[in-house]
């Protein structure tokens, strides 16, 4: 009898490289493939919805011709800034509400609270404290991601296996080095996945950071293009920021596989 073929849909199995590439490349063919017969075709107004073609022209001239790329550049570190920023508290808080149930019922009420707050809602009051400098958008990225992140951190935290923690006490170790050295370095592959995740929040409130009384950044020239009806530039900004997301994206990820090799699954 010959062998079952292989179904191409399985449960919870790996999938080979090869095939995730097909499936990317073919993804992307679709979606470019459905804008351009809808283009072509007339199905969409080319004033509010224009050709890839023509959005692919307009970022390239953007970038050559029209000085795009330190608009990119300065998006990029309010981007990095803000979220090391919010890094910086929320790794040690989450960490340390992880592990002390005293410091997480102190904290986590006001977190959680602050948590569901959308954060663009702060965007009068950081004008009126901050002004219209550079404060009031780090401020807006800052407030966006941290509660968020330190609420993952904290239950990746509470998930380290209890076993571990209770050896190192029997052994004698003191409680700070419980936490240096046996919890933080069990939660810290999970705690780079937490910010691999909310590093692509930081990116979605970019834009809303930057439409407001900013003359830099992507958001802005989105903005200028939007009082001149020029779609074309308001998706090249999309597209740019969607490619910016994705290539930080790809960096965690090959950061997450170089410092912890050792959670490398076997591929088929």
């Amino acid at each position: 009898m010959s062998a079952r073929p292989t179904p191409f849909l399985q449960l919870r199995k790996p999938v080979s490289r090869r095939q995730k590439l097909l499936s990317a490349l073919a993804i992307w063919v679709l979606f470019f493939g459905i804008w351009i017969v809808a283009s072509a075709s007339g199905l969409v107004n080319p004033l509010l919805v224009p050709a890839p073609q023509q959005v692919f022209a307009t970022t390239f001239d953007l970038f050559f011709s029209r000085g795009f790329g330190s608009d990119v550049l300065i998006s990029i570190s309010r981007v990095l800034i803000a979220f090391a920023l919010a890094s910086a508290v929320a790794v040690p808080l989450g960490v340390m509400m992880g592990s002390f149930p005293a410091i997480e019922a102190f904290f986590a009420p006001f977190v959680s609270a602050w948590r569901y707050l959308p954060a663009p809602s702060f965007i009068p009051i950081l004008l009126m404290w901050f002004g219209t400098g550079e404060a009031p958008k780090l401020a807006l990225l800052f407030l966006g991601v941290i509660f968020f992140l330190i609420t993952l951190i904290m239950d990746h935290t509470k998930n380290v296996r209890e076993e571990l923690v209770e050896t190192a006490l029997t052994l004698g170790a003191p409680r700070h080095k419980v936490v240096a050295r046996v919890i933080f370095p069990a939660v810290l592959p999970d705690i780079v996945t937490a910010m691999r995740q909310m590093l692509a929040m930081t990116w979605t409130y970019l834009v809303i950071a930057e439409i407001v009384a900013s003359t830099t950044g992507i958001g802005a020239m989105m903005m200028r293009a939007r009082r001149f009806l020029n779609t074309d530039e308001i998706l090249s900004g999309i597209v740019v920021i969607g490619v910016l997301g994705l290539l930080f994206d790809l960096t965690f990820s090959a950061l997450h596989r170089w410092a912890f090799p050792y959670l490398r699954k076997a591929r088929p």
